[in-house]
């Protein structure tokens, strides 16, 4: 199968040039030239996508590496990506896959068919658009998930949430779940590392909350370069605030990759700092990750402090909810979207 597929988000002009309407930056293609992300090309008026269908990997995982605490726990998630990303943050840990153009990776065509066919026999109960950005392709990640909403498996974005509300609102509609990665809360920061506008970010995160996606944030925690408390308690604020106290937020560990191999690990005593903070600030479900400390992993309750989910890893070895998703302690109800998957 060809590389190329005409997509649905661009606006023409007179002169052959287009537009790309997918991310706030909306970029102007000239004819035989490729937008920002690399995987967009106008060709004699028409933008095309060059990755449409081309997997560079498939993979069958919990639906906690994603991460996502609150949703399906237990379940498999069928996870695919492509190549190619919005944004160029020099820490990327898929760097691989992110920064590659079309053609430079071995990729599989892989139809939506074929990969909604391939989630029904792994008996997985989502599709996860993962690993590279997956909102530069959304041609095919809509796709996929129309036909995967027809047969019941739920989809899910891990994504860094730079699309526009004109975008999002014609998927929208299709999307069960997201963990969208703030990479700061720091406008100046965004501009510099990642070449996107924060507010862009927060805005999508919140109408997709807004419009009954299942939402949970990861911040990524990096020495020396976002890990200022006032930054993390303006964060934490903006989550209970906008996006409601009951939405998890994910404190993830920075390791040395990439353009920032030169910056140590993320001390252990600024992750537990920052979970204190955003304790303090309102919100109510915090997890830490890419640390070996197994409470950090478990969800309590906010009511009473009762473990209701106790995880090792990505499995669940403790299960202290009944059947309405409330803890048996107190009976408060646990902001959990479906029951847990044996």
């Amino acid at each position: 199968m060809p590389m190329e597929k005409e997509s649905r988000f661009y606006e023409t002009f007179s002169d052959d040039a287009v537009r790309c309407t997918i991310c706030p930056r909306k970029c102007v293609v000239q004819a035989g030239k490729h937008g920002f992300c690399g995987v967009k090309e106008n060709r004699d008026g028409r933008l095309v996508s060059l990755t449409y269908g081309q997997l560079s990997a498939i993979a069958v995982d919990p639906i906690e590496k994603k991460p996502l605490a609150h949703f399906y726990p237990g379940s498999r998630s069928f996870s695919i990506s492509s190549v190619g990303c919005s944004f160029t943050c020099p820490w990327c840990q898929n760097w691989h896959l992110s920064t590659s153009k079309p053609g430079e990776l071995t990729t599989r065509y892989t139809s939506p068919q074929e990969v909604v066919a391939m989630a029904r026999r792994q008996e997985c109960d989502s599709i996860a658009y993962t690993y590279n950005e997956p909102l530069i392709n959304l041609d095919y990640v809509e796709d996929v998930a129309r036909l995967a909403r027809a047969k019941d498996i739920k989809n899910v974005l891990v994504t860094n949430g730079y699309i526009s509300l004109e975008a999002l609102a014609k998927v929208v509609d299709v999307i069960d779940a997201t963990n969208v990665d703030w990479k700061a809360f720091n406008a100046p920061f965004y501009r510099e590392h990642c070449g996107g506008d924060l507010q862009d970010v927060l805005d999508a995160t919140v109408d997709m909350k807004r419009n009954g996606v299942h939402v949970e944030v990861t911040f990524l925690i990096i020495p020396e370069t976002n890990d200022d408390e006032d930054e993390t308690r303006a964060m934490a604020r903006f989550v209970v605030d906008k996006l409601g106290p009951d939405t998890p937020l994910h404190l993830s560990r920075f390791f040395p990759h990439h353009e920032f191999s030169h910056l140590p690990s993320t001390p252990v005593e600024t992750l537990r700092r920052a979970r204190e903070i955003a304790l303090e600030e309102g919100v109510r479900y915090i997890y830490v990750g890419n640390v070996s400390l197994d409470e950090y992993g478990d969800t309590y309750c906010h009511q009473c402090g009762e473990n209701v989910i106790e995880r090792r890893g990505y499995k669940i070895t403790g299960w202290r909810l009944d059947d309405e998703n409330r803890c048996i302690q107190c009976g408060a109800d646990i902001p959990i979207v479906g029951k847990l998957e044996a």
